[in-house]
């Protein structure tokens, strides 16, 4: 059930939203946190911001936070560094907790644990600086996709076809972090499933002229399309929202989130990765999703709060039991 506007902001106390930060997806973390902050603040949310660089923690105190929006992405904010710090300060946050955040943003260990409990997941190998660049190319298919293991927005992503080109991939992609992966190519169809509190919102089909969904298609080109409805069938629908939905359970994720998919050549569904805090820019696809299925912006971030309203309750009924102790 939605939480009305007036409800929701009734209940929330003092937000305070987190953005920025200093990875390199800073600049997409900026504008979606201003998105969200602004959103809060027309609807009579009592939600501050915060640009979280060094000393965040002790101003984040000095705001008197209630709860917090996270609206940080890439290292030291999605992937459990934060959430960590914010148990510890024992203030509730929105999404998922340390563990879950740690594993989503691990492409590496992610896809082992998706193997290790056959769920589908493309075929992949670690890349070091003394790989047979040949052999891994052959024991993939021929083409790969080379990622930076703990990096978002497609940053320091590239296709390969060649035991030049791989080893070229690699060294660009080490630029961003010392985990590097190769993954089969797969030519089917991108899509993609957000995730509001346990349920799937309608599914995106993604469309790029460019090799792939990348760092410009995502943000900057205006030729990019999100087709939703997604063209599949209803039964192909349901069983992509399921198999996210498994995902996303998988890692221990929690309150909201996005799961991307891909099919192979034949049709067969594979999962790429679960995004934790998602974007929230004007291209952003949880907020697309969300209108599909008739939330207003305001409307999903009220929604994506509630567990952590939830949550800032227990904590004062559990204080409050305290002192009277």
């Amino acid at each position: 059930m939605v939480m009305s506007e007036q409800a929701g902001t009734a209940q929330l106390g003092r937000v305070v939203v987190l953005y920025g930060g200093e990875s390199a997806e800073r600049e997409v973390s900026l504008k979606g946190g201003r998105a969200v902050l602004t959103a809060l603040q027309a609807a009579g949310v009592d939600a501050l911001g915060l640009d979280v660089g060094a000393g965040w923690i002790a101003e984040l105190e000095a705001l008197q936070a209630e709860q917090v929006f996270i609206v940080l992405h890439g290292a030291g904010g999605e992937d459990g560094t934060v959430q960590g710090a914010l148990e510890c300060l024992g203030l509730p946050y929105t999404g998922s907790g340390v563990l879950a955040s740690a594993l989503a943003m691990d492409k590496l260990r992610c896809k082992q644990l998706w193997q290790g409990i056959e769920l589908p997941t493309a075929g992949f190998a670690r890349l070091h600086k003394d790989s047979d660049w040949s052999a891994l190319l052959a024991d993939l298919g021929g083409e790969v996709m080379v990622k930076p293991a703990s990096e978002g927005s497609s940053l320091g992503m590239a296709k390969a076809g060649s035991a030049e080109e791989l080893q070229a991939a690699w060294a660009a992609a080490d630029a961003f972090d010392s985990v590097v992966i190769a993954e089969r190519w797969l030519s089917g169809g991108e899509y993609t499933v957000a995730i509001l509190n346990g349920r799937p919102l309608p599914v995106i089909k993604l469309e790029t002229d460019r090799v792939f969904y990348d760092y410009e298609a995502k943000y900057l080109a205006d030729d990019t399309r999100y087709l939703c409805p997604c063209g599949l069938s209803p039964e192909d629908e349901q069983a992509i929202q399921a198999l996210a939905l498994q995902a996303f359970s998988s890692l221990g994720c929690q309150g909201w989130g996005r799961v991307d998919v891909m099919l192979a050549a034949a049709g067969e569904p594979r999962l790429l990765e679960v995004n934790t805090v998602p974007g929230m820019t004007d291209h952003s696809l949880v907020p697309m999703a969300a209108a599909a299925a008739g939330l207003s912006f305001t409307q999903l971030l009220l929604e994506i709060l509630q567990p952590a309203t939830g949550l800032a309750e227990q904590s004062t009924v559990l204080t409050a039991h305290r002192e009277r102790g």
